[in-house]
């Protein structure tokens, strides 16, 4: 075990980033031209990173899996993305969204990278905006903003319930342009299968066309991963079926350490599942929690009949109905962070007062929201304001304009209209905050290869706070990695094309081709997803919301069954030379059900209960995450070794010199 350096640069934290801008090597625009950059992933992160360093002039070649960059996962992102502009007024500042992140993070992410992230927020939205970003406006034009979990005030920016989408359509804008210059090559249904190294440096990468099946190799002076988290490890979440985690996990097992891997994110509001058949959650997006009040019934009676369909939610009069989070957490309410939500809706569950018919869901209700919209609008139009009917058509049609797209696709999903009834959510694995390990200059154990986004451990600690991910996709893509990449390739100037008719290309194209035939030749008796969805009950049962020492060692056992009988037994039909689901699905899955164990691993490890991550063991007297800040304020990162369980671990030591590090608490 070695203590990891981090790289931070010295002074004042408010000083750190521009101290280091103003030191780093720059390269000149005639030299950009000769260094080449490979960019895997071009969700937002990604896509941003690619425009931003073909704009400087370097050559770009980026990667997908899909059939264009306008289906990254980005695309579901849905309620906003955070800035501190404070532009409501109400005591924000690049301070307090540090210190929010921080502290909604449990303790557990670097103070240097997160006070960053939040010194460059602001740029974001002006980024985005100059790109025409439709963000949503107030009455006189001003952006508006909305307040997310685990904050008092408002700092999100949003574009309806799609803000994800409207983001990444400017991303793509500029991709196009610099695709449109010749700056960037585009390898679309291009999947990234290894890295390839030379000498300790990464540069390159071996891919697979997922069309024709062709393997192809790239080279290039940097190597940038921004192919998202890992959370279809759980097979049913709310990620995007494609998913996955090879390219992360083929740079862990280049030398690439993994840190913190059992750090994911449970989201408290997502449709609950619907039956065993299922193959994936949808989110209800946080900013729901806005307006809508959630609750149970006081009465387990009144559950039980719930669940059975002799009552219905209306039916349950205001007095008998426990808004259990206002109850618990009187200063946050309905907005307190993901993880405490979600242990809450778990608890209630548990105990007996679910209500849909599995038992697994609470309420989201709109009822008081709709009212309070209404009087405030049939006021401001002089219209009656003892009009019930009145006011309710006025309050839906605040809602709408704020949540629409959301409550119409509750609607097609459950049948159900959220407007005249209350929504049914429960938590579902939704992000992951560990990743590849990188240090201030967003690049991980090996020279040259960077990891941005979701991808990487950095910002987010034990729980990622409600719309920081797109600001962190976008802080690093568009203005953190042009800088530190450009340091790190000021000394290849002189380096030349780097070729691909080496030793080291040829023997990483051969392992590639090596593995898919095994998987193709793999003559078993079950499909691929057989394997998953045993995967995914093993990962929620002993790795999910709550977890203890013996369902983790039992987890890893499990696991580990389960990849020697997918080895063994599982089917992949049709053939490597050409367009081939089955086969892309089963590379993913092997590389899924070596990561599982690694992660139940890493929680094991951590004896402690800290953010999403709740050892049963560790608790203190009310129920709340008991840390162990003695121990574990570090960053576990974890170096392959071959199987998971053998993997070393190194430590990077957190130390807070800007913030008091005290118990979470949203009471």
């Amino acid at each position: 075990m070695s203590e990891l350096n981090a790289k931070i640069p010295v002074g004042p934290l408010a000083e750190k980033w521009t101290t280091y801008k103003n030191s780093i090597n720059l390269i000149s625009p005639a030299n950009k031209r000769s260094l080449d950059v490979i960019v895997v992933g071009t969700g937002l992160a990604g896509g941003s990173a690619a425009a931003t360093l073909a704009e400087l002039g370097y050559n770009v070649k980026a990667f997908c899996f899909q059939d264009s960059p306008r289906r990254a996962h980005s695309v579901a992102a849905q309620g906003g993305i955070n800035a501190a502009k404070n532009y409501t007024g109400d005591g924000d500042s690049v301070y307090r969204l540090f210190y929010d992140t921080i502290k909604g993070g449990d303790y557990r992410s670097r103070e240097a990278n997160v006070y960053r992230l939040a010194e460059v927020s602001s740029n974001i939205i002006d980024q985005c905006v100059a790109q025409g970003v439709p963000f949503a406006r107030e009455y006189g034009g001003l952006l508006a903003n909305r307040s997310f979990g685990g904050v008092q005030v408002s700092r999100t920016f949003y574009a309806k319930g799609q803000t994800g989408q409207q983001l990444l359509l400017g991303v793509y804008s500029a991709l196009n342009r610099q695709i449109a210059r010749g700056k960037i090559e585009m390898f679309n249904r291009h999947e990234m299968l290894d890295v390839v190294l030379l000498g300790d440096k990464a540069r390159g990468i071996i891919s697979r066309n997922l069309v024709s099946g062709a393997i192809d190799r790239h080279s290039a002076h940097a190597v940038v991963i921004a192919s998202g988290g890992y959370g279809n490890l759980f097979y049913l979440s709310t990620y995007a079926m494609g998913c996955n985690a090879s390219a992360a996990w083929k740079a862990h097992k280049r030398g690439a350490f993994l840190a913190n891997p059992c750090f994911n994110q449970i989201h408290p509001t997502a449709i609950p599942v619907g039956g065993p058949n299922q193959s994936k959650l949808t989110l209800m997006s946080e900013s729901l929690r806005n307006d809508g009040r959630i609750w149970v019934p006081k009465d387990q009676e009144d559950a039980k009949a719930l669940r059975e369909g002799v009552k219905q939610p209306n039916d349950i009069a205001d007095a008998d109905r426990d808004y259990y989070l206002e109850r618990q957490y009187p200063a946050f309410g309905n907005l307190v962070p993901r993880d405490v939500a979600s242990r809450a809706a778990k608890e209630r569950c548990d105990a007996g007062y679910g209500v849909n018919v599995t038992g697994q869901a609470v309420f989201l209700d709109f009822h008081s929201a709709i009212y309070r919209f209404g009087k405030e609008q049939a006021r401001i139009k002089g219209l009656d304001t003892d009009d019930d009917r009145l006011i309710t058509r006025l309050g839906e049609e605040v809602i709408k304009g704020k949540y629409g797209n959301l409550f119409q696709m509750y609607q097609k999903i459950i049948d159900q209209d959220p407007y005249k009834t209350p929504m049914m959510i429960y938590p579902t694995t939704h992000y992951t905050m560990g990743g590849l390990w990188v240090d201030y200059n967003l690049m991980t154990t090996v020279p040259g290869l960077f990891a941005i986004g979701e991808a990487n451990f950095s910002d987010h600690g034990a729980n990622r706070l409600g719309a920081s991910a797109l600001m962190q996709g976008l802080a690093d893509g568009y203005f953190i990695l042009p800088y530190t990449i450009g340091d790190y390739l000021s000394q290849d100037i002189g380096t030349g094309k780097i070729p691909t008719t080496t030793i080291e290309f040829e023997e990483a194209e051969l392992q590639v081709t090596e593995r898919i035939h095994r998987l193709i030749n793999n003559k078993g008796s079950h499909p691929v997803d057989y394997f998953h969805k045993k995967l995914g009950t093993i990962m929620w049962q002993y790795c999910g919301i709550n977890r203890n020492k013996k369902g983790l060692e039992t987890a890893m056992e499990e696991i580990k069954s389960v990849r020697l009988a997918f080895w063994e037994n599982a089917i992949v039909p049709g053939t490597a030379e050409e367009f081939n689901e089955e086969l892309a699905k089963a590379g993913r899955l092997a590389d899924f059900l070596e990561l599982a164990e690694l992660y139940a691993k890493d929680a094991l490890f951590r004896e402690e209960s800290c953010g999403a991550h709740m050892r049963e063991e560790f608790r203190t007297t009310d129920g709340e995450a008991l840390r162990n800040d003695t121990d574990f304020a570090h960053v576990a990162a974890w170096e392959y070794k071959g199987e998971p369980r053998n993997a070393l671990l190194h430590k990077e030591k957190l130390v807070y010199e800007n913030i008091e590090v005290k118990q979470r608490s949203y009471r």
